[in-house]
């Protein structure tokens, strides 16, 4: 059986000045590490999103026509194997 008593939310105490100065140095290293991981990322041309799109576009309707395939396939043979019932 469940216990109905629900316990008090846990209190932390206030952060002192100095910690939320220490938060905030932290929080701005972060993004400046951010930045610098961000400007040398090497980003694709126009050319190669195109043809990373359309092979991705080409992919998926050749997968999805595969599993078309195979579910007409696996619906005939289970439908001559149980002689048509639904």
């Amino acid at each position: 059986m469940k216990s109905t008593t629900t316990r008090p939310p846990a209190k932390r105490p206030p952060a002192t000045p100095a910690q939320r100065a220490a938060n905030a140095a932290r929080t701005q290293d972060f993004v400046r590490g951010v930045i610098t991981e961000m400007r040398r990322v090497t980003w694709p041309t126009r050319e190669e999103w195109i043809a990373a799109t359309l092979l991705t576009i080409a992919l998926v309707v050749g997968v999805g026509v595969f599993t078309w395939l195979c579910d007409l396939a696996f619906g005939y043979v289970f439908g001559w194997l149980t002689g048509g019932a639904r």
